[in-house]
């Protein structure tokens, strides 16, 4: 029975807590042990994102020290999933304490999916969620990760669900952590398009692996009255979308 440890993330940890509740589960019905480290914090992208180096490392050694014990680490976030696989390693890189240690964590770091599918082999879910959906692809997750047809094969195996697949799925959502902040009006136009985009599909839920994509697209989605709700991919692959969705109010 595979260790894994859960890197909750901090906007599923103080917005959507469903979500790593699902991530926990689907891990648990695969044949893993799952452990969620009280101590956990940041995986330190706002600070890397920000040019802020010193206190990403000093945020990324705390990961390691967290996490280098289990056999693999999951995250429901292909964004910081992405940043303790694809960058960890050159952060450290000059730190001979924790250079080699942060290159085993990368090689055993994954997004939730990603891990069900390509390493537990995982093609099915049992799972009902009858209605009309639709699929954001977030940039950190399919270009850092390659997760793209990992969601779509589980979600293929969901009772009732109809996928109706995005116009412009794997352009961003607007969001990208801090750039939404710096580049206020390029977000802007790039949500807009995006949430005509989904409305278009028809589709009555919009999923995605990401909680920062679907916090940014449910925001802009609820200000233009649009009749699609907002769900992380987990709950439903879980079966656990029985909740408000995002942006309906938060969780306690």
């Amino acid at each position: 029975m595979p260790r894994v440890g859960l890197f909750v993330t901090c906007l599923v940890d103080l917005f959507r807590p469903t979500v790593g509740l699902a991530a926990a589960k689907l891990l648990e019905d695969a044949g893993c042990r799952v452990e969620a480290p009280r101590a956990q914090t940041c995986c330190g992208q706002p600070a890397y994102n920000s040019g802020d180096r010193p206190t990403a490392q000093a945020i990324a050694r705390q990961v390691v020290d967290l996490f280098e014990g289990f056999d693999h680490v999951v995250a429901p976030s292909g964004s910081c999933a992405g940043m303790l696989k694809a960058h960890y390693p050159a952060l450290l890189a000059d730190d001979p304490a924790y250079a080699a240690r942060a290159a085993a964590l990368a090689a055993k770091s994954h997004e939730l999916t990603s891990f069900l599918v390509d390493v537990l082999k995982l093609d099915k879910v049992r799972a009902s969620f009858p209605a009309k959906v639709t699929y954001h692809d977030s940039c950190s997750g399919l270009r850092e990760l390659g997760v793209k047809a990992q969601p779509r094969r589980l979600l293929a195996s969901v009772e009732g669900l109809e996928l109706r697949e995005l116009p412009g799925a794997e352009i961003c959502c607007g969001f990208g952590g801090t750039f939404c902040i710096k580049y206020p009006e390029i977000s802007e136009r790039l949500v807009s398009e995006k949430s005509a985009d989904i409305e278009g599909t028809g589709a009555a839920t919009l999923l995605a692996g990401d909680l920062g994509c679907l916090l940014n697209m449910a925001g802009k989605l609820g200000r233009r009255e649009a009749k699609v709700k907002a769900r992380h991919v987990a709950e439903v692959l879980a079966g656990m979308a029985e909740r408000p969705a995002i942006g309906e109010g938060r969780e306690d």
